[in-house]
């Protein structure tokens, strides 16, 4: 695939991103270049091969499911801007 400055003057202007007109040359040629490795990668053979989320085989770690009331109201009612009587004081909202 060939791009041109147009071209990338437009897919700039689309990311909103502002690219003087002496970066659009080089910068074509930059985004040539993976296209045509991304290219190069739709050419591998995948088949039998699992899909994996990472390199390493990896489990997640499960911790116990129990219920708690959280217990600690005032350490995290001292984060708020403010509070009243064990709650988050907030603007109201809905009229």
């Amino acid at each position: 695939m060939s791009l041109d400055k147009a071209t990338v003057a437009r897919i700039a202007r689309l990311a909103r991103i502002e690219v003087p007109e002496e970066a659009l040359a080089p910068m074509a040629r930059e985004l040539d270049t993976i296209l045509t490795f991304v290219e190069q990668l739709g050419q591998v053979n995948t088949d039998g091969v699992a899909p994996m989320t990472s390199v390493t085989p990896m489990r997640l770690r499960m911790r116990e499911d129990r219920v708690s009331d959280g217990g600690d109201a005032a350490r995290v009612l001292s984060n708020a801007p403010e509070a009243q009587d064990g709650f988050f004081v907030v603007p109201k909202v809905v009229e």
